[in-house]
This record gives structure tokens, C-alpha cells and sequence, in this order.
């Protein structure tokens, strides 16, 4: 009956189903896969046929048809759902499966305003004609079906309105690589552009969104991190609106440090009034981040940060809590704490916190992030001066209020604001770390804007890239990668534009990147170790010590070639320090894994030639990103063997790398036990990484009695990442159907109260 049915070819024609011809198709897609059915593939689809159905209606049908089978019995319906999806992908974009020479159309796309007229103008037809043979576009056949729909959804370049596609993603990565190298002489720059399009094309390197979607576009603005600290007045909060705009608008995700605003009921102009506090600015903020969509791309986000000691912060913290009026609420924000030793050794020692208001207390606020001892002697003459407003609560009391709106919305982040400056890039008497950014792996230096144009003020921008340590052979081949990915991002900060002056004198002069990873869970998978039993520990130190050595030994050898970065004289590595002398010395007790490689030798080299890059490295959560490179996310273990992502094209389903072969092997993330590994691998990791870590805790309620996360166990681990050295928590996950944490206070002045030795920090 079907072989009666007419259909609508994508040009208008109409002729009789050729079902042979949709039988070849799935043949060629199923080619060398394991455990494939065509003929269910080709069942469930004609199932759905109708007459006059279009074409392209039964291409998309037997896509769906085939990503619907993808399970873990069966994994490699993702490639043959994939390359379905790139042989309709492709049709769109050429009319043709095959796709036109290079040179032809760049052409093409410079004339339609998609692509940036230097392509054009930089390059000869002789050179595109050169990369035009670096081109494997059967690469495609590699993608997942969960990468294609990120790639069509997310990245290649489109018509978001009409829905009409002009590129494959052979194309991007080669575009990409084009405008990454085009300052470089003609000499050596056909040499780096064929081997960065080699590395992310067959997803050694992975890119982050903002890249992804636009280098190689009119638009130029890539950083995916942006950090805005906010002053205390009326001026400085108008140009961190407006910078709040700007930025969200280009794709960035933002850290807002809002910790100087005072509190409700402080004076102001002399006491002629009263301060409304920090919540309507909040709010201001908040309809600034949510006043842009992102190109199509994705929505503006924001997380805020506060000091723990701030006289409102029992307020602040209920403000993404679904109870409560939307006058007290500002829900759609995130927001991290900042504690520092003082605040936990109160805790511990069953003592309070006293609250202030920043404007009541001068210098506190400062010397917070850039030096702990005046800190904590400024903070106890202030508690005893009658003079000042101030609140006192039990340091339990508000430590357990911080746990349990972590656990209750997951958004409540933590940033230890003193492990952030004695373990940074940065001298803090120089550049204090005073904020993070959306996902807590950033730590750059701000200071608050004035005005949107004022000199004083700094932007920090960070340019973030990652690699895919799934694909490593050998611990060597990181040299490689990171000699090519901080040339690559580094020529970012030349090519790309900066809406705000301040963000581009800061970005240009410190000249901070943010490299991280990606498939850490299937590299573990892979070298047969564990997240939960110390395993993994030795593998992680040499791991994480070959990334920092190779791609600080890269941004020296940069430095030596172009210069140091201006401001290199801001940084500790410019004083000799090396994240080897500053990390916590906790670690060792877990991990004794000697340095393998010859730091004394690179410590000469960068005192010789500075560094061309402040930062290099930082571990963000790539949750798209890791799915273009199908991948696990960042560091973080999988949920399930497939995982299922929520897309406007409905759920998408991507089973881990290497699932049947590793499948014992890989520690899922609701079967590791605690977080007690998981940390400490993250401790492993700061020990040597120059920013921060997108680190998250876990929580199962049915492991608890009562199916409740006890309030104690919460501290132990907040106790336990501290004494471990981490910066900064990101999401606390707790898994569905979770009821509440048990909200009881602990006495913690007895040293027993905890364990792992988590008190002793």
C-alpha cells in the first residue's frame, strides 16, 4: 500500500514513494555499525507515512525513528540516527549530499553577510585551495545523534527564523581554524591551521559555545566568562546594568560581585534617607541578564555574589526559594556565598557571626579577599565597637540556612574567598580575587565600575577552551594540544571586539585563558580507576600536573615569540610562584604522588620570558560542548550509561564512549557512595589548577534514614572541601524525589562531631 503513496520532493515535484531508495539510504547509514536493524528502522517509519507526505517530512521521519531506538543494548543507533541527520543536514544546507568547494563558498557565505569579509581578504584562493584539501568532511559520520542536534541547534550558522542552514560542520571547524591563524605569517600559518582543525574535528579540542556559534561570523566577542564587580552607588550600579546588557547580548555568561551594596536601612546623602538594600538592585540586575536572548543561542545568566558576614544575608539566601512573594524573591539569578577560615573556624567552634553592613565597617570588605590577618583583626574590632550597627547569629544557624537552600534549589554556590587568593595567579595585594563567574571556575581580578566608561575600573574577561582526555594516548600528547590551543585562544584576544573600553584594556593586558577537560569519567572508565575508592588519585595527579606544566610551558614559549602579558608583573608567577608552592598541604595526605616533571627548569624559563597568559587553566562543567565531542561532561561521573538531554528538538539520548566495552568499569554518579572521593579528586585537581573547578556535591536521600540528607553530613562536606583547599562548590544535586535536608543544628564544639577530619582546617 505505501508503494502507491505520492510524495512532495523539496521541489515542489510530485512523484511516487521509492522506497528501494529510503532502504539504500538506512543501508549506508547502518554501514559497519553493530546491532542495527534496518528493517525496524524502516518499519516504525513507514508506519508513519501519508500520501502527499513531503520528503523531507520522511527524512526527519526516519531520523526520529532511528535515534528512538538508541539504548544501551543497542548504542549504535546514535551514529546511524547521526548520519541520517547530516545526509538531511546536508541537503538543506547544499541541496546536494556532497559539499561545494571551499574557496566557492566562502564566497557565497561573505556575500550573505554570514561569514566575516577578511576570510576573504586575508586569504589567497591558492591557500583555500589548501585547506580545502585539510578537509575530511566523512568526519561527520563520527558525530552522535546528540551532537548533531547540538550542532544544528546551537552552532552552525542559520536563519533562526526561517530555520534555513548554510553550513556542515567540516566547514565550521575549518572556518574556524582560518580565522584563529590569520595573523600568523604566511609561512607557518597553513601549518597550524591544518593541525587545529585536525585536533577539534576529530575532538581532541573541544570549544565552548560562544566560539562555536560565532568566530567566523561579523561577531566578534568570545570570551565565554564575564566578571562585573558593582560599587556602592547609584553611578557604579547604572554601569553594571549596562555592562550586564552589553555582555549577556554577546553570548557571555556572568558572575556579578553585588557583596559592596549596603544594607537595608543605612543612611545615605548624610542621613537625609534611608537605603532600600540590596534586594531591588537585585532585581534591576536581574531584568538586565534577562533583557537579551543570546543571539537564539541561549538565555542570559547571572550568579551574584555576597560575603557570608553581609548584614542581609539571611534574606539574600532565600531569594531563589519558591516560598515567599516575588516582592521578597529574585528567583531567576544564581548566587555564591563567600567564607573565608575565620567564618568556619566559628562554625566549628560553636561560636557566632556577627553581620554588618560593608558601608558600616571601612576596609573590611577589601581586606576580606586580600589579606586574611588584617581581616580578622578588623572584623573583631568592629564586633567590639558599640557604634557600629551589627547582628549577631549562631555561625550554626547560618551555615545550616546556607545548606539547606543549597540543597533546596541546588543554585547556592560556595566560593572560599581565602583559597582563592593564597592558591591564585594573582598577587592579592595586586589583584585580589574578589568574584567568580555563572559556573565557579573563574577567578580574576575586578574592581567595581563608576561609570561604563570609567579608567579605574576593570571587566575581567576569561577565554575558555577544553581538551578531550578520552582521546589521550599518552600523557605527552598534552604538549601538543596545549602548544596549539593556547596559540588558538590567545589570537582570540587580538581578533575579537569588546563592547565596554575597561573589558578590553583588562582582557588585553592580563590575557587570561581558562583550558580545561572534558571525558574525565570515561578516562577513568578507561584506565580502569575509580572516582570512589582513592583509585583514581595517582592517575589524576599526573594527569593534572602534565596539563599545567605543558600549558604554562606553551604560554611561556608564546611569551618568548610575542611577549609577556602587560600586567604579567600583577601575577605570583611573576614572583617566582608556581600553583606546585601555594596549593594546601592537606592534599598530601591523600595523595603523596611525587611531580614527575622538571617545574625547576620551567620555573627558570617563565622568570627568563614571563607568560604571555595570566590564567591557563580552570575546569568548567562543558555540558554542550561535551556532547558535540561526544563525551562525558567536564569531571563530572554520568548519571546513567545513556544520558537523556531535554533540547527544543525533544530528548536527546547519548550513551557513554565505549559503553560495551568499558561498561563495568564506569562508577555512575547515584552508585558512588559519597562525595568523599569525588572531592578529593578535585582537591587533586586544584593543587595544580590556576583558577578554579565547576565542582558539585551529590546527595541520595534514600542512602539517609527517613529518606532525609542530614544537616550534618552537609557540613562535614562543605568542612571537607575546605580543609582540602577547593575554591569554590558549584550545583549541590540531589536526586529526584528528594525531600528536604533534616534541618536539626549540630553541636560541632566537639572535635568528634566530625569526621575525616573535616573540622580541622
Amino acid at each position: 500500500m505505501n508503494s502507491m503513496l505520492l510524495v512532495t520532493k523539496r521541489n515542489g515535484k510530485k512523484e511516487l514513494i521509492n522506497l528501494d531508495k529510503i532502504h539504500r539510504v538506512l543501508n549506508w547509514a547502518a554501514k559497519d555499525l553493530d546491532d542495527i536493524s534496518v528493517s525496524q528502522v524502516a518499519l516504525k517509519s513507514r508506519i508513519q507515512f501519508y500520501n502527499n507526505i513531503k520528503t523531507t517530512t520522511i527524512h526527519e521521519t526516519i531520523i526520529k525513528s532511528a535515534a528512538d531506538l538508541i539504548s544501551e543494548n543497542s548504542p549504535d543507533y546514535q551514529y546511524m540516527a547521526a548520519r541520517l541527520a547530516i545526509f538531511h543536514l546536508r541537503k538543506k544546507a547544499f541541496g546536494q549530499f556532497n559539499p561545494p568547494i571551499l574557496y566557492t563558498y566562502v564566497k557565497k557565505m561573505v556575500k550573505l553577510g554570514k561569514y566575516d569579509k577578511h576570510l576573504l581578504e586575508d586569504y589567497s584562493k591558492i591557500e583555500y585551495k589548501k585547506m580545502n584539501s585539510f578537509i575530511q568532511h566523512y568526519r561527520d559520520m563520527n558525530f552522535s545523534y546528540a551532537a548533531v542536534k547540538q550542532l544544528e541547534g546551537k552552532y552552525l550558522i542559520q536563519n533562526r527564523v526561517t530555520r534555513k542552514i548554510y553550513e556542515s560542520a567540516q566547514f565550521l571547524y575549518i572556518m574556524i581554524s582560518a580565522c584563529l591563524f590569520h595573523k600568523y605569517p604566511e609561512k607557518t600559518r597553513m601549518k597550524y591551521i591544518e593541525k587545529f582543525y585536525n585536533a577539534i574535528s576529530t575532538f581532541k579540542i573541544s570549544l565552548p559555545t560562544p566560539i562555536m556559534a560565532g568566530l567566523r561570523t561579523p561577531k566578534r566577542q568570545f570570551s565565554s566568562c564575564i566578571l562585573i564587580e558593582c560599587g556602592d552607588n547609584l553611578n557604579s550600579i547604572n554601569a553594571t546594568t549596562s555592562a550586564i546588557v552589553k555582555y549577556v547580548s554577546q553570548r557571555a555568561g556572568i558572575g556579578i560581585n553585588a557583596g559592596r551594596i549596603r544594607a537595608l536601612g543605612s543612611p545615605i546623602r548624610g542621613g537625609d534617607t534611608f537605603h532600600t538594600g540590596c534586594i531591588p538592585f537585585y532585581k534591576h540586575f536581574q531584568s538586565a541578564v534577562k533583557s537579551c536572548s543570546q543571539g537564539g543561542i541561549r538565555g542570559g545568566a547571572a550568579t551574584i555574589f555576597y560575603p557570608i558576614w553581609h548584614l542581609e544575608v539571611e534574606s539574600l539566601l532565600v531569594l531563589k526559594n519558591n516560598r515567599g512573594i516575588d516582592e521578597n524573591r529574585v528567583r531567576h539569578m544564581d548566587y555564591g556565598v563567600q567564607i573565608n577560615k575565620l567564618m568556619y573556624q566559628r562554625l566549628i567552634l560553636g561560636e557566632h557571626i556577627t553581620l554588618f553592613s560593608p558601608s558600616d565597617v571601612p576596609n573590611l570588605y577589601d581586606t576580606f579577599f586580600s589579606n586574611q590577618k588584617k581581616f580578622e583583626i578588623l572584623y573583631k574590632k568592629y564586633e567590639n565597637d558599640a557604634k557600629i550597627r551589627k547582628k549577631r547569629i549562631k555561625a550554626i544557624s547560618l551555615f545550616s540556612l546556607i545548606m539547606q537552600e543549597r540543597t533546596s534549589t541546588g543554585r547556592i554556590y560556595i566560593q572560599n574567598v581565602d583559597h582563592c587568593n593564597t592558591h591564585s595567579a594573582f598577587n592579592p595585594k595586586l589583584a585580589p580575587i574578589r568574584q567568580s563567574n555563572l559556573c565557579l571556575e573563574i577567578t580574576l581580578p575586578t574592581n567595581p565600575l563608576n561609570d561604563i566608561n570609567d579608567v579605574d575600573g576593570e571587566i575581567a574577561l576569561c577565554t575558555l577552551s577544553a581538551i578531550n582526555l578520552g582521546s589521550l594516548k599518552k600523557l605527552e600528547d598534552l604538549s601538543e594540544l596545549s602548544n596549539l590551543i593556547v596559540r588558538a585562544l590567545d589570537s582570540i584576544l587580538d581578533y575579537q571586539n569588546y563592547p565596554i573600553e575597561k573589558a578590553k584594556i583588562s582582557a588585553l593586558s592580563r590575557r587570561s585563558l581558562g583550558i580545561g577537560v572534558i571525558n574525565f569519567a570515561y578516562y577513568l572508565a578507561k584506565n580502569g580507576v575509580r572516582y570512589s575508592d582513592g583509585s583514581a588519585n595517582s592517575l589524576t595527579h599526573k594527569t593534572f600536573e602534565a596539563l599545567q606544566y605543558y600549558l604554562l610551558n606553551a604560554s611561556c614559549t608564546l611569551a618568548k615569540e610575542k611577549g609577556a602579558c602587560a600586567w604579567f608583573n600583577q601575577t605570583t608567577y611573576y614572583q617566582g610562584l608556581l600553583p606546585i608552592d601555594t596549593y594546601k598541604k592537606d592534599i598530601d595526605d591523600i595523595c603523596n604522588e611525587p611531580l614527575y616533571l622538571n617545574w625547576e627548569s620551567l620555573r627558570k624559563r617563565i622568570k627568563k620570558y614571563g607568560l604571555r597568559n595570566s590564567t591557563l587553566s580552570a575546569l568548567m562543567p562543558s555540558e554542550t560542548s561535551s556532547q558535540i565531542s561526544n563525551a562525558t561532561n567536564g569531571i563530572e561521573p554520568p548519571r546513567g550509561f545513556v544520558s537523556i538531554k531535554a533540547s527544543k528538538d525533544g530528548m536527546l539520548r547519548q550513551v557513554v564512549p565505549e559503553y560495551k566495552k568499558l561498561k563495568k568499569n564506569y562508577e555512575l554518579l547515584w552508585n558512588i557512595p559519597n562525595n568523599i572521593g569525588y572531592l578529593q579528586l578535585a582537591s587533586i585537581m586544584q593543587k595544580f589548577i590556576d583558577q578554579s573547578i565547576s565542582a558539585n556535591t551529590n546527595y541520595d536521600p534514600k542512602t539517609f534514614s527517613d529518606n532525609k540528607i542530614p544537616m550534618k553530613q552537609l557540613i562535614i562536606d562543605l568542612l571537607t572541601a575546605y580543609r582540602l583547599g577547593i575554591k569554590t562548590l558549584y550545583y549541590q544535586n540531589t536526586r529526584d524525589d528528594a525531600k528536604d535536608c533534616q534541618t536539626e543544628l549540630l553541636n560541632l564544639t566537639n572535635n568528634n562531631s566530625c569526621n575525616n577530619g573535616a573540622c580541622e582546617i
